[in-house]
């Protein structure tokens, strides 16, 4: 089964930290630019951070540039985003998303909750 599943969202304070992770499964990841996307509450889904097939281009929505880092290690075929200094702007659900010019697959989100 081809598919996307993200982990690691949760509950955190403001300032604090949280890493999410996306496993793909039923096709290699290699071969797809992969990125990041989130939808709060009454908002559209956007972009908050891409990253090329190869790694060497990244790409932050200026909301989240200097707080989140994207990454992915192809041998485990996994992608990651890191998000430092969280605010409660950030609360959303935050999804994953693999495609190139033949396949767009994405996860079925993860919530991401930043509150005192």
């Amino acid at each position: 089964q081809l598919q996307l599943v993200e982990s690691g969202g949760g509950l955190v304070q403001p300032g604090g930290s949280l890493r999410l992770s996306c496993a793909a499964s039923g096709f290699t990841l290699d071969d797809y630019g992969i990125g990041w996307f989130r939808q709060a509450p009454g908002k559209e889904r956007e972009g908050v951070s891409c990253i090329s097939s190869s790694g060497g281009s990244t790409n932050y929505a200026d909301s989240v540039k200097g707080r989140f880092t994207i990454s992915r290690d192809n041998a485990k075929n996994m992608m990651y985003l890191q998000m430092n200094n969280l605010k409660p702007e950030d609360t959303a659900v935050y999804y994953c998303n693999a495609r190139n010019w033949q396949h767009d697959y994405w996860g079925q989100g993860t919530q991401v909750t930043v509150s005192s």
